[in-house]
């Protein structure tokens, strides 16, 4: 396994990309099509070798990639983390605030405060803490500016059954990016979200043998390729800053969203 610090060939000004949640799923579809399109890829996750493994890849295909095993959740790797972008490349263009948990369907009254913090504490609070340190280094760098796209959630705005730390966590998010868009104008920081419905990851297995839906019944949904997520974050990172996708949904054509109350 390269130590953290080790990179591919990088340009002499490379732009320079930082997927969270990029072992798996959306992330490492998404942190592979933004090598392809040029980006020195920065790849943060808990899990050190599987990391390694999408590093691998990308580098394969002659692209950069720098491996950082981070917790989002955990202040202190976070810092470290962006201390490493900096010390590396010396500045950051975009941020995709991918990693992201949910916990098995429950009543909302069965829900443990254990299981409601953990959620919030990766999906709310990492999103915050990447988007804190983003934004202080997009700020300062030269030139200044940046993308942050992030990813919301089709339960960012239509919840599941028994899904409400999940769900309150993806409003939230909403909200965040909000506020990010609007105290990023003055210096260059575009926030976007794109709202995932039903992509083929692990936490959309279960949809092939079937999930409650908002009337009682159980019912197998379908899904779509994370790639198909990964073209639409390319396009939306594709956007000089003066233009932005403030909010996307891309969804499997056939899921039960739109009619779902």
């Amino acid at each position: 396994m390269r130590p953290d610090s080790e990179v591919g060939t990088v340009p002499s000004k490379p732009r320079v990309a930082l997927v969270t949640g990029a072992a798996r799923g959306i992330g490492r579809a998404c942190a592979a099509a933004l090598a392809r399109e040029g980006y020195a890829m920065v790849l943060a996750g808990r899990d050190h070798h599987s990391l390694g493994a999408v590093a691998d890849e990308i580098r394969s295909s002659g692209g950069t990639a720098t491996v950082v095993q981070c917790d989002v959740k955990d202040e202190d790797q976070v810092r470290d983390l962006f201390s490493k972008i900096r010390n590396i490349f010396g500045r950051l263009d975009l941020l995709f605030n991918n990693a992201g948990i949910s916990t098995s369907p429950a009543p909302l009254e069965k829900v443990t405060l254990a299981d409601w913090s953990a959620v919030v504490a990766t999906n709310l609070t990492g999103v915050f803490l990447c988007t804190r340190e983003a934004f202080a280094l997009m700020k300062e760098q030269e030139p200044a500016g940046g993308r942050i796209i992030n990813n919301g959630s089709i339960a960012a705005h239509s919840p599941r059954p028994h899904q409400i730390a999940y769900t309150a966590t993806k409003h939230a998010v909403t909200g965040m990016t909000k506020s990010t868009s609007l105290e990023g104008r003055r210096y260059g920081i575009v926030c976007s979200q794109i709202d995932v419905g039903n992509a083929a990851t692990d936490l959309t297995r279960r949809m092939v043998d079937g999930v409650e839906q908002a009337d009682g019944s159980i019912r197998p949904e379908p899904t779509m390729e994370a790639m198909d997520v990964a073209r639409a974050v390319v396009f939306m990172a594709s956007l000089p800053l003066e233009a932005n996708v403030q909010y996307m949904t891309v969804m499997a054509t056939t899921m039960p969203l739109i009619g779902r109350g």
